[in-house]
């Protein structure tokens, strides 16, 4: 019998069955800031994004607030968005500031030529812009024209947002009802550059930059270069050479980078509601790789910025999928699923994990648009699965990273494989704060967390789960995937147990 219990005992750590996930926390150890900016969002004027979701205007039959949807502002606040970027995006680059402020019936229209060829009214602006950030208690980030606009442009937008100095700019915002002016730190000049906003080559660019940046002016400005997209690291190597005696200028590079389940642009993207295990798998398997891209672009900024003064802005992410049938394809709506709160629960846990260099994040888009946490339809509102992971998550805004050290099973599909468990830790306030994402379908995984000396007892806990993977919700029916509360067995020992069901979500917060 000895013998048999032996074999057995050998055989699971052979083959791996019933292995073990552990993490090692240290909260003792915990000294970097997880900037809150890290959850920002992006709103564009793309699609129903803007009018329709964020602006109905005053006159509609929508509640709102001054123009502005009541529902979403409701929304938005209990999500606790830190940072909203505008006015794109690609659209960022044919956008002039001038002809969105003064009264609306005077402001010309605008071929939206990026998405969709529609026209807009430009009723939506500068100072509609900059009003609801205050509304909803968020920071401002403005992109400026770059592809098609002037160092002029730029300069005077800057000068009528923010100067309280007597000057034409100052004269013109109070002339157009705005007596102060507003607080907007976060600048990027310009917008993919290397593709819809000019086509440049980094070398150009780079000198674009110092051009545009030296007349970009103002107090404590947080200044955000154009930097590559996905794995592009030419571009980072040759932006960061070209800006190596003018670090002063800038304070952050992008990064942006689309979670797609094939591996083209060119075809179908797949769908965003009917997909089975091979194209989640692949989802999750095309988003993981975010983190061998931050981590190769930080050891590029790295060689030619050891202070490490300037920052990643990751100022675009989220998932991209086939347009829902029926819509405009230049709209890019699609639905959220709980792959979708899978996707965001990881990519979070990631720039959690690199908080040291990591200084925002903006998931798009906001409302509507891709990878939404809000989508709207006339007088209806729908918080999808990607909301409730914000709204889980927010725990960690200017928290202190929780160092962790994670082994965990692999989920494995048809030969190939990725981690099963990906988690990021935080403490604020003598809570100490850990979510986890459990990509793994099939099962259940047990984690044993491994706690200092401290004794914790469990506060609370939260999961985002729901039947099935392809589970949404939808406009009048109950909602498939949001928040519940979820139970952990209490810690014994310095040990904490948590059974992490199959493809979920988790927060678990001890004291």
């Amino acid at each position: 019998m000895k013998k048999l219990v032996v074999f057995f005992i050998a055989l699971t750590v052979f083959t791996g069955l019933h292995a073990q996930n552990s993490i090692v926390l240290q909260p003792n150890k915990a000294q970097t800031v997880i900037n809150k900016n890290i959850y920002g969002h992006f709103s564009e004027h793309l699609g129903t994004c803007i009018y329709g979701g964020i602006y109905v205007g005053t006159d509609s039959k929508i509640p709102n607030i001054d123009g502005y949807r009541t529902d979403v502002v409701n929304a938005l606040k209990e999500m606790k968005i830190p940072v909203l970027r505008w006015p794109g995006g690609c659209f960022a680059d044919t956008y002039h500031w001038k002809d969105g402020i003064g009264p609306k019936e005077n402001r010309p229209s605008i071929v939206n030529v990026h998405w969709g060829g529609v026209t807009e009214d430009n009723s939506f602006g500068t100072h509609e812009f900059l009003n609801f950030c205050e509304l909803i208690g968020t920071e401002p980030y403005l992109s400026i024209n770059v592809g098609s606009g002037t160092v002029q442009e730029a300069a005077e937008w800057v000068e009528y947002v923010s100067s309280s100095n007597e000057s034409p700019m100052t004269e013109l915002r109070k002339k157009n009802g705005r007596e102060d002016p507003w607080d907007v730190k976060f600048w990027g000049i310009g917008n993919e550059t290397w593709g819809c906003g000019g086509d440049m080559r980094p070398e150009y660019y780079a000198d674009v930059y110092r051009h545009f940046a030296g007349y970009v002016r103002g107090n404590n400005l947080q200044k955000i270069a154009v930097g590559p997209s996905s794995s592009d690291y030419n571009w980072t190597e040759k932006m960061m050479i070209g800006l190596q005696d003018k670090k002063q200028l800038v304070q952050a590079l992008s990064l942006h980078h689309y979670t797609l389940p094939t591996n083209s642009w060119v075809g179908s993207k797949g769908s965003s509601t009917d997909f089975g295990e091979d194209m989640y798998f692949a989802t999750l398997k095309n988003t993981l790789v975010i983190e061998e891209f931050i981590e190769k672009h930080l050891a590029i900024m790295d060689k030619y910025d050891p202070e490490k003064k300037i920052s990643l802005a990751v100022d675009e992410w989220g998932t991209w999928y086939d347009p829902l049938p029926g819509t405009n394809p230049g709209f890019l709506q699609q639905q959220n699923t709980l792959r979708d709160a899978l996707v965001a629960g990881t990519n979070l846990n990631i720039f959690n994990n690199h908080a040291d260099r990591i200084s925002m994040g903006n998931i798009a888009q906001v409302i509507n648009v891709l990878q939404s946490v809000i989508l709207t339809k006339e007088d209806k509102m729908v918080l999808t699965p990607t909301y409730y992971v914000f709204k889980m998550y927010n725990v960690h805004q200017d928290a202190k990273l929780v160092p962790l050290s994670l082994v965990c099973n692999d989920y494995e599909f048809k030969g190939d494989k990725v981690p099963a468990v990906n988690a990021s830790s935080s403490i604020k306030d003598g809570v100490l704060s850990i979510t986890l994402c459990n990509l793994n379908p099939n099962k259940t995984e047990t984690v044993e967390c491994s706690l200092d000396a401290k004794e914790y007892k469990v506060v609370g806990g939260k999961i985002i789960n729901a039947k099935n993977l392809a589970d949404y919700n939808d406009y009048g029916q109950a909602e498939k995937v949001n928040m519940q509360d979820f139970t952990v067995a209490k810690p014994k020992n310095g040990k904490l147990s948590i059974e992490l069901p199959a493809h979920s979500v988790v927060l678990v917060q001890l004291q």
